[in-house]
């Protein structure tokens, strides 16, 4: 296994850099935010983890451990390959993926190109336990309002999906709230699916 790559930047892509070390050119995947700061000629050092299927030899490599080590347990997940844990990291930070997944936030989990609402279930099923969140979250009870919200919604007759994007779209206004009112959240919920 290669766990880290250190030497000099030669080329770096949309998605890929190329990292030469003793005069070797080694390719690592990575996201395009990591590429996008890369440059031609600066030394570096990256977290790697090396994919090996029948026909290939993949290394994908992060700019810290903790990309690699979410990049991994993504991969854990039926159904998830190397090609979407890295979608995911190019979606959401390492600390808003485990948000997403220890809240059950499908519908964050779903922008993630190549995860649908199953896909995402699993994930959150599979990962709740090994994936926590790196700092203390908000007490339980701050974020009870997303449930209450969701039930309200779901009554109404609203599907669990239009619920999910409704709540997605009213959390930044609920994490500005110290006790956030679950009649007004609900209100403003509404009013962004009447919209639509």
């Amino acid at each position: 296994m290669i766990a880290s790559l250190r030497g000099v930047v030669s080329v770096a892509r949309d998605s890929a850099v190329v990292v030469e070390v003793g005069g070797v050119g080694i390719v690592a995947h990575c996201t395009p935010d990591t590429a996008r700061g890369l440059r031609g000629g600066e030394p570096i050092t990256l977290h790697t983890t090396l994919v090996v299927r029948e026909d290939s030899l993949t290394l994908y490599g992060f700019l810290d451990a903790d990309q690699r080590d979410v990049f991994e347990a993504v991969q854990t997940v039926s159904g998830v390959g190397p090609r979407i844990a890295l979608a995911a990291l190019s979606t959401l930070s390492p600390d808003d993926l485990r948000r997403a997944i220890s809240r059950g936030d499908i519908a964050r989990l779903t922008t993630v190109p190549g995860i649908g609402r199953k896909g995402a279930e699993r994930m959150v099923l599979e990962l709740r336990d090994r994936l926590a969140p790196a700092s203390a979250e908000a007490p339980e009870g701050r974020e009870a309002w997303r449930d209450d919200v969701r039930s309200g919604l779901e009554s109404l007759g609203w599907s669990s999906r239009e619920a999910d994007a409704a709540i997605a779209a009213v959390e930044p206004w609920a994490r500005e709230q110290s006790d956030p009112d679950v009649a007004v959240l609900l209100k403003a919920a509404l009013q962004t699916l009447d919209r639509g």
